[in-house]
């Protein structure tokens, strides 16, 4: 008789839930999913929900209804606050989880960088609920300006700044502008948007520094096409909540800073602190083992693996994290624990992408070396980002949007929700 091995998951983002998914009804394993969110998020969206042009519901997935039909995968809505390694349990805020084998799949958040203003006052967009927060604060500023008497009060609330040139600023970036062109107008006829800024600083020399030449240049020329400051080699010291001060000694008024400037990996308590390197990563083997233990697993934006290839680490992109899980279940259902016969881990780099706006996107692929931008590269990022979201339903939803945005010029998802106040609840609206 077979033993049956207890697998807990810590993360349902993409490399624990492929991870979940590979095992589910192998009868050798019992899984426990835990995580904060019933939902899988789809984060490379967003922006979007940000902006206004997806619902939330469209990029989130609830975890439950991936595994209807699984006999052995369950989930626990619940939050990690340390694990044991020595004695195999994880404790959460409602109890603990015995393992024989924990995989850590806690992804990364953002980062900081120790800065207590910049946490307090900045936006970051690491979650759906924090996209929806930034949608909120966007919308909401322009209510605001209507009521604003106070020229510097007022261009402060029409001045966004975005902080860091990688994928996430570029992209927020240009959909913000989209909708200063196309949306924002008619939504505000009494405002002047030709006053109305967004900014973009980075803090190296070009946008886009983990892609090609030629992306960093042709992102950077849409961004300034569709109206977007891009202020290169330029670093934001600290921020009120109201001005920015930049280390050249210059400074910004701004009602809203998106910070997209770091991430940094989401270590559980537990973990010897000597196991975690720069980024806040857990370092791990070629087989995603934990170093020094045979059962603990890291996967994804969390896991930091040294190869000859990549000898700083793995980029913390879907693919790695989606790979990495599908070698780890491959290696436990065809060679068992042992990890004698077991593949290392090997990052097939597919290439990268990244959306400016409207026909507007650059791709890079490595083999053979090619980089393209424009329409074709637009539609290609599309149809792979529609691939990778999980359920038909969300599949059409997303695709409907899109096709009702390109034809109209505009996003139906402006919508701000206030907290619900119950002694209010009995009074006229109005």
């Amino acid at each position: 008789m077979h033993t049956i091995r207890k697998v807990v998951i810590i993360g349902g983002g993409f490399a624990g839930l492929q991870l979940a998914r590979k095992l589910s009804n192998q009868a050798a394993f019992a899984v426990i999913l835990i995580d904060r969110f019933n939902y899988h998020q789809f984060q490379p969206l967003f922006y979007q929900v940000a902006t206004g042009g997806l619902d939330a519901s469209n990029i989130s997935f609830p975890l439950r209804k991936v595994f209807h039909n699984s006999r052995n995968v369950r989930i626990r809505l619940d939050k990690v606050t340390a694990i044991d390694t020595h004695a195999q349990i994880v404790h959460t805020e409602n109890g603990t989880q015995a393992y024989d084998d924990l995989v850590i799949a806690t992804g990364a958040d953002t980062n900081f960088f120790g800065n207590a203003e910049l946490e307090q006052h900045t936006y970051p967009m690491k979650s759906t609920v924090e996209a929806l927060q930034l949608r909120h604060k966007i919308i909401s500023n322009f209510e605001a300006y209507l009521h604003a008497e106070d020229p510097v009060q007022q261009q402060r609330l029409l001045t966004i700044a975005v902080v860091g040139g990688g994928p996430t600023g570029v992209e927020l970036s240009g959909a913000i502008a989209e909708m200063k062109s196309y949306v924002l107008p008619k939504d505000y006829p009494e405002i002047d948007f030709s006053k109305m800024r967004i900014l973009l600083l980075e803090g190296t020399s070009k946008t886009l520094g983990a892609m090609s030449e030629s992306s960093s240049r042709q992102s950077r020329q849409y961004l300034e096409e569709l109206g977007v400051e891009v202020l290169t080699n330029t670093i934001m010291e600290s921020y009120n909540g109201q001005t920015i001060h930049l280390k050249d000694g210059n400074s910004i008024e701004s009602g809203l800073v998106i910070w997209a400037a770091g991430i940094k990996g989401n270590v559980p308590q537990g973990i010897d602190p000597a196991l975690v390197v720069r980024g806040n990563r857990i370092r791990v083997n070629r087989f995603n083992q934990v170093e020094g233990f045979s059962n603990v697993y890291a996967l994804g934006d969390v896991a930091w693996m040294q190869t000859p290839a990549y000898p700083n680490g793995h980029p913390q992109v879907a693919n790695v994290a989606i790979n990495q899980a599908a070698n780890l279940a491959a290696n436990w259902l065809k060679h068992g624990p042992s990890t004698e016969q077991w593949q290392p881990y090997e990052y097939k780099d597919l290439g990268s992408m990244a959306t400016v706006g409207r026909n507007k996107a650059v791709v890079d692929l490595p083999k053979p070396r090619w980089h393209f931008g424009g329409l074709f590269a637009w539609l290609v990022w599309m149809f792979l980002h529609l691939m990778l979201i999980l359920g038909v339903k969300n599949k059409l939803m997303v695709f409907i949007n899109w096709m009702y945005n390109y034809l109209t010029y505009d996003q139906s998802l402006r919508l701000i929700f206030k907290e619900f106040d119950r002694d209010q609840r009995a009074q006229p609206t109005g």
